[in-house]
């Protein structure tokens, strides 16, 4: 006796299939993803012509250390181990849940990285939130009004910040906030000779004022533009112009009618920019001295400390690839034929 499933039931379970599928394809992508990127970066320190004893002891200080001595930092540096040893030795002890011991703090590099990414997250989530929500309303007033100057304005300004490198803009705000009118701490994270248990929530949010401004305006660009291009299209789409046939004014389409369809591709592209934030932000942490992810990155880089700069890439790519992953999935939840695409890749 053969027993037949109705059709939605049918069609639920195969969109769960696809879903799974989608979503498996895509984990797997993102572990293969972030490996060779720690592999890329293990590559470049290891072919780099910088000397880490020369860049951390110095080679006055070297030319006055005995051979044992020089031997000892050799071995503590891991100058005289084959790279492929190095790499798999730390490969392993990362998948056991070590990431090693930082050569420049003489810390756990886990915990070199928790400090650090909590004062990057709290600068980073303030840009993305601020880029995106100035961003969309600022695509919506364009797309509404295309062609008007507002929207010449609004283009103008989204192409003008999209080709504006980030350490400039910071650089000028610096200049004018900072040091021309003296409202704002010139940089850092907290006041300058104040204890850890003396610093306020509201120190940590002036000092991260410049920075956050800074990554939020160049992340504006993009959802901008990108939420301009489908209004402008929503906006030109039948249902719309059979709601402005029966009479709707135009707030009760966008409220209706425009903003649920151009809110989730929003949200993906939202989403993917976490990327944009986080590359952002080692050249703002710099210019700003801020203490963060990025500005240890670059510290790891020039001080030769590999397992510092290996930890440190692979939090950052989990992050930029987590964020790609949840746009991909947001994107296939939305257009079936993208997650159909993938599953059967």
């Amino acid at each position: 006796m053969v027993s037949w499933l109705p059709w939605p039931v049918i069609r639920e379970r195969n969109f769960v299939k696809e879903h799974f599928i989608f979503v498996g394809k895509q984990a797997v992508r993102m572990v293969l993803l972030v490996f060779f990127v720690s592999l890329a970066a293990f590559v470049l320190v290891s072919v780099s012509p910088l000397d880490p004893l020369q860049a951390n002891v110095g080679q006055a200080a070297l030319g006055s250390m005995s051979q044992e001595q020089i031997a000892k930092l050799q071995t503590y540096w891991g100058v005289d181990e084959p790279p492929v040893e190095r790499f798999l030795a730390w490969a392993g002890d990362f998948f056991r849940g070590d990431m090693g011991l930082s050569l420049l703090y003489r810390q756990p590099v886990a915990k070199v990285i928790g400090v650090k990414l909590a004062n990057s997250l709290w600068l980073m989530a303030i840009a993305w939130i601020l880029s995106g929500a100035v961003g969309f309303v600022l695509g919506i007033l364009a797309g509404l009004r295309e062609g008007s100057l507002l929207d010449k304005v609004i283009k103008g300004y989204s192409l003008l910040i999209a080709s504006t490198p980030a350490f400039w803009l910071a650089l000028v705000l610096l200049m004018i906030f900072a040091v021309w009118l003296k409202v704002l701490p010139i940089g850092l994270s907290v006041p300058i000779g104040v204890e850890a248990a003396g610093v306020t929530v509201a120190d940590r949010i002036q000092h991260a004022i410049l920075p956050a401004i800074t990554l939020s305006i160049t992340g504006i660009a993009n959802i901008t533009l990108h939420t301009r291009e489908k209004m402008v299209e929503i906006m030109e789409s039948d249902y719309v112009l059979f709601a402005r046939a029966r009479g709707e004014s135009t707030f009760s389409i966008v409220k209706n009618h425009v903003l649920r369809n151009v809110l989730l591709p929003a949200l993906t592209l939202q989403f993917a920019a976490i990327s944009e934030i986080f590359g952002g932000s080692v050249l703002v942490e710099q210019t700003f001295s801020y203490p963060g992810l990025g500005q240890a990155a670059v510290t790891a880089g020039l001080g030769s400390d590999v397992p510092l700069l290996l930890g440190i890439t692979v939090i950052s790519a989990l992050f930029v690839f987590g964020g790609n992953l949840i746009a991909n999935i947001l994107y296939g939840v939305i257009d079936p034929r993208i997650r159909r695409g993938g599953a059967g890749a």
